[in-house]
């Protein structure tokens, strides 16, 4: 029995438990919901399947806005392997996401490095995301932001693990001298090979999630501002930070150079449509500005994003007993910050939370499409979570001289189970159900290209596109749903198949084929 209770109360089988939740609610029906094919994923797959026949695999792919490449080369494997169905896109994202989930944890836990309770912080934070809508949603659509917060998630993790291999005894409290934190000299800690190996993979990844979305290139302040935290509270010396940042930064660049090189020779594409949607481009920039700030905090709260594809419409993004949670997380840390009480491992985490919050809000607020824009703060989850985690441990704190232990354990595993049973509702019950999401997905075109797979060769059909949309190869863009389902994005494929696409007003008129028109929904 005490071998059973260790157990369950083991680290490692918690977050076994939290990973199977993450996965089951990732890849659960993941057939059939989201309904349909949105163009944009299925423009991705286009262009992986262009990839497989040509081999000609790019860091950029420029159609629709330009896209990079790795998310669509991955997406391609599965592709090779799967086949051209939309599942074969999304099962990449939701990889991602499982493996967000594993990083929050991982970084959370280093953060608090040291901490009596830094695991309970972790699979809190790591629960968080896996129960999250907001993360779960994004990780089921066949959209390359889902990498960004995987990436930076996974490169904070090494780079933290590789300076606390160097690192003094504990970070200094707020109001602690570095001398009471630990006796030994500062440079009496080396900088020893396994550390430049971990921050080197740091880099590697770090430098990877710059091919993953356009709101990634600003954190680097998040990266600076944690080296610049273990500098400035005296928990490595310069003569540390210099080799593992110099490791760090090279390792991402050699990853990022093929997508900076292809900058180098087509500039327009660096930016994408930045200054179509820039809030600098309107009328009263500093009022939109600042309205949108206080419309990216309201969606944790109040009312969130309106778009069903990213949201049930309107919905704040966070479930409100973990909004609460947070709230609690940032205004406990606030507090203790002002009255100079922050325990010396909670002062790196909340401080790395907050800036990474902050960085990650800035694509948000600069722009003027769409706000709250739950798909553009992408990268605001891991940190929200995080918060979230602070949060539960000074509810604990706070409880556990007052609650009986297994009252607590049985409050703990009914908040659990409520959260699980919540989100699976949201998602799988309340919105896949409704029939804005299908409108969403464009689930009429890809039924429309389901229905020419049932007929010969033999038979021409023309797909009439009477709908708008950005132009790719002379076709607008909601043609790709039909496109990838019926795998004919490609003359030859189109040839083969006997299809045409046409433009409404050169719309064939024929006895002897089929006529599919693509209407708006």
């Amino acid at each position: 029995m005490k071998k059973l209770q260790r157990l369950l109360s083991s680290p490692l089988f918690l977050l076994v438990v939290v990973v199977i939740i993450a996965t089951f609610l990732r890849l659960n029906n993941l057939a059939t919901v989201p309904p349909g094919l949105y163009p944009d994923e299925a423009m991705n797959g286009n262009n992986a399947l262009e990839a497989l026949r040509t081999g000609d695999f790019r860091v950029f792919y420029p159609e629709n806005n330009g896209r990079e490449g790795l998310f669509i080369n991955i997406q391609a494997l599965s592709v090779a392997v799967f086949g051209n169905e939309p599942w074969a896109l999304r099962v990449v994202s939701a990889l991602f996401g499982i493996l967000t989930v594993i990083g929050v944890y991982l970084a959370t836990r280093e953060l608090l490095n040291g901490h009596p309770r830094k695991e309970l912080v972790a699979l809190a934070a790591a629960f968080f995301v896996a129960t999250s809508f907001w993360h779960l949603n994004f990780s089921r659509i066949g959209f390359r932001a889902i990498m960004a917060p995987a990436f930076l998630t996974w490169s904070v993790y090494f780079l933290v693990k590789s300076f606390n291999r160097a690192v003094r005894k504990r970070p200094v409290s707020d109001g602690e001298t570095p001398a009471a934190a630990d006796t030994q000299p500062l440079n009496a800690y080396k900088v020893g090979f396994g550390a430049l190996l971990l921050s080197a993979v740091g880099g590697l990844l770090y430098g990877l999630g710059m091919h993953s979305y356009l709101a990634y290139r600003a954190t680097p302040l998040v990266i600076c501002a944690i080296v610049f935290m273990y500098w400035k509270w005296r928990m490595l010396s310069l003569k540390q930070i210099v080799p593992l940042f110099a490791v760090f930064v090279v390792t991402a660049l050699v990853a990022f150079a093929p997508l900076g090189i292809y900058f180098i020779q087509h500039p327009q594409d660096f930016m994408g449509r930045t200054s179509q949607v820039s809030v600098f481009a309107s009328l009263t920039p500093v009022k939109d500005f600042l309205f949108n700030i206080v419309k990216t905090v309201a969606s944790f709260y109040i009312i969130g994003d309106f778009n069903w594809r990213h949201n049930v419409a309107g919905s704040p993004h966070l479930y409100w007993f973990v909004a609460l949670l947070f709230t609690l997380g940032v205004a406990v840390g606030c507090a203790r910050v002002f009255k100079k009480r922050l325990e010396a491992h909670e002062k790196l985490l909340f401080w790395t939370a907050l800036v990474w919050i902050a960085v990650a809000a800035l694509p948000v607020v600069i722009s003027n499409e769409g706000i709250p824009h739950a798909l553009r703060s992408i990268l605001m989850i891991p940190p929200v979570f995080m918060l979230a985690g602070l949060g539960v441990l000074w509810a604990y704190e706070a409880l556990c001289s007052r609650i009986k232990p297994q009252v607590l354990a049985m409050l703990v595993g009914f908040i659990i189970a409520v959260l699980v049973g919540q989100v699976h509702a949201q998602y799988f019950v309340r919105w896949a159900s409704n029939p804005h999401v299908a409108d969403a997905f464009a689930s009429r075109y890809a039924e429309i290209g389901r229905e020419i797979n049932t007929t010969t060769p033999a038979i021409a059909k023309y797909v009439v596109v009477n709908v708008s949309g950005v132009d790719v190869r002379g076709v607008p863009m909601p043609a790709q749903t039909v496109m990838f389902i019926t795998d004919t994005f490609l003359p030859q494929q189109q040839k083969e198949k006997n299809i045409t696409y046409v433009l409404d007003d050169t719309a064939p008129q024929t006895n002897n084929g089929l006529i599919f028109y693509l209407e708006q929904q």
